[in-house]
């Protein structure tokens, strides 16, 4: 399937192109599942800078990340462009210190970014630095 393919295709590319990428339902503004609410409060505790696709907003994203991933559920990390894994494990790796060591490890990134395909958060973060 031509369609699928392409979306699995878009799916590495923007795993492979950031450092520390975040698959969540919901925004880290506004999460909307409490297992995402845990990993962006886990990330915002290691000062960690990340990118993030809302899965809520991008169905095919949601339906075929599981299978580019083999990881049947949300939020999924990656970092550096391994699967880290869901909540708990992020969470585990958060308790255990390990999470921000493997932060700390990454090049400096500019700033959090949204992945959305049809994303505004070039315009508003202009309008913002005014």
């Amino acid at each position: 399937d031509i369609a699928m393919d392409q979306i699995l295709t878009d799916i590495k590319q923007r795993i492979e192109e950031h450092p520390v990428v975040l698959f969540m339902k919901g925004s880290p503004e506004f999460p909307q599942c409490g297992f995402s609410m845990r990993v962006v409060q886990a990330l915002h505790a290691c000062n960690a800078t990340f990118s993030y696709i809302d899965v809520l907003a991008e169905p095919e994203i949601r339906s075929n990340l599981p299978r580019y991933s083999s990881w049947p559920t949300f939020p999924q990390l990656f970092i550096q462009g391994q699967l880290v894994g869901g909540c708990d494990i992020a969470m585990e790796l958060y308790r255990g210190g390990k999470l921000k060591e493997l932060l700390a490890a990454l090049p400096e990134p500019a700033s959090q970014v949204d992945l959305q395909a049809d994303s505004q958060a070039d315009s508003q973060a202009a309008s913002k630095t005014d």
